[in-house]
């Protein structure tokens, strides 16, 4: 891990990225901040190896301590908060917006997106390949490759949706009989 990169110096500039002290940034991490948007990393904060935020509109904020894992990614078309100490693991994926199915004979990438601020609070941990598009309260635990649609309440352990039963597994034959 590296200091600041060239580009997120530019944007520092421009008065679309704030930036706490000892701010890591890992290797091929993109902050992309559209005007009119901004981002503001608080001190301590690790944006993981090929992570990436971006900030259409309003703002994302990562607390204190916060971690992006590697090749996390975060998509704000509203604005995004990830509380102080919170961990969001590699590969997962925090988005503000979710599309809506309102009219069957309308293909889905016709349709309105819905977007509403989102955040992940103090302490709390999102999985790996976790996807996550409502709330998170302080201290909950969002599992790995775990589907989030709803809020999740402050301290609860949100697991991964469990698998279909596929079969039942044969016992082998008795070889003394």
């Amino acid at each position: 891990m590296g200091g600041v990169p060239a580009g997120l110096l530019l944007l520092r500039l421009r008065g679309r990225l704030r930036a706490g002290r000892r701010v890591r940034v890992g290797a091929g991490a993109r902050v992309n901040v559209a005007r009119g948007a901004q981002v503001v990393l608080g001190d301590g904060v690790v944006l993981g190896a090929g992570s990436r935020i971006e900030a259409r509109a309003g703002v994302v904020r990562l607390g204190a301590g916060a971690r992006l894992g590697e090749r996390a990614v975060i998509v704000a078309l509203a604005g995004v908060e990830i509380g102080a100490g919170a961990v969001v693991g590699d590969w997962a994926a925090i988005s503000d917006a979710r599309p809506t199915w309102s009219d069957a004979e309308t293909a889905i990438r016709r349709q309105p997106v819905r977007a509403a601020p989102l955040r992940v609070g103090e302490r709390a941990g999102v999985g790996i390949h976790a996807a996550v598009s409502a709330p998170v309260g302080d201290g909950a635990v969002v599992g790995p490759y775990a589907v989030v649609e709803d809020p999740v309440p402050a301290g609860v352990a949100y697991p991964a949706a469990p698998q279909p039963r596929v079969g039942a597994r044969r016992r082998p034959a008795d070889s003394a009989s």
